[in-house]
């Protein structure tokens, strides 16, 4: 394809600029493959690389690319479908989660948290991160804030961090007999930690999937789950909530 002139388009040049790229991908460039650099594409469309940038930051939002550090923009994978809201509720850490335990320590909670925990600003709570991959792949982190008095058994485990002690909360949050579950959704920015697990880059736009745990009328825990909005759309349906992420 050769150089494109965008003058006399009325649109946004960067609009148009996205649909000519978004051809490009689909004839000229196979997943994974890595895309030229600005200065060489602004050349090729006739556009400023202010425009350019337009144009990539777009099909990134739309999941056609991906910015990874050490490596470039490249052609994103096509979408396979996650599960966010099961037909069947149940406690984190249960047999059918796809979620892996990565780590447990006693930390306040952001003050949003707390006050969904129902606990004082500032006391520490078990504060659980897991990861979840599709195909290899990591597409979501979540923080899983856990007050002590959900899991009193506690008390006399003796592993103080790490997966293990995740997986003990877990265990221990599993004992209580779980009354329901709600979820928010909403979009936000990648947190410098979430950022580097999600191999993106801090501030990128992602979605943050916060559930509320309920027990005896009470909120027994609350996740707070990071997926990469950039490869992601949600779909609704009888069976809930479905998030679809590249693998």
């Amino acid at each position: 394809m050769g150089t494109t002139q965008l003058d006399t388009v009325p649109e946004p040049k960067y609009w148009h600029l996205k649909t000519v790229l978004s051809e490009a991908l689909d004839s000229e460039f196979a997943v994974g493959e890595i895309l030229p650099n600005e200065r060489e594409l602004a050349a090729r469309f006739g556009v400023a690389r202010a425009t350019l940038r337009q144009a990539l930051e777009q099909l990134e939002l739309e999941g056609r690319l991906q910015r990874r550090r050490g490596v470039g923009t490249t052609v994103a994978p096509p979408r396979v479908g996650v599960a966010v809201g099961d037909a069947e509720q149940a406690w984190p850490g249960t047999t059918a989660d796809s979620w892996q335990a990565v780590d447990c320590l006693e930390a306040a909670p952001p003050a949003a948290v707390a006050r969904l925990l129902g606990t004082p600003a500032g006391r520490p709570v078990h504060t659980v991160r897991r990861i979840r991959r599709t195909h290899g792949q990591p597409v979501a982190a979540e923080l899983l804030y856990v007050p002590g008095h959900s899991v009193p058994g506690l008390a006399a485990i003796d592993t103080a961090s790490g997966a293990a002690r995740a997986r003990t909360v877990l265990r221990e949050l599993q004992r209580l007999a779980l009354e329901g579950q709600d979820r928010a959704v909403e979009l936000g920015s990648a947190r410098a930690e979430d950022a580097k697990q999600l191999d993106r880059l801090p501030g990128a736009p992602v979605l943050l999937v916060t559930t509320r745990y309920f027990t005896e009328g009470a909120t027994a825990a609350v996740a707070v789950a990071t997926y990469r909005a950039d490869t992601c759309r949600l779909t609704f349906g009888e069976t809930g909530v479905q998030l679809l992420a590249a693998g």
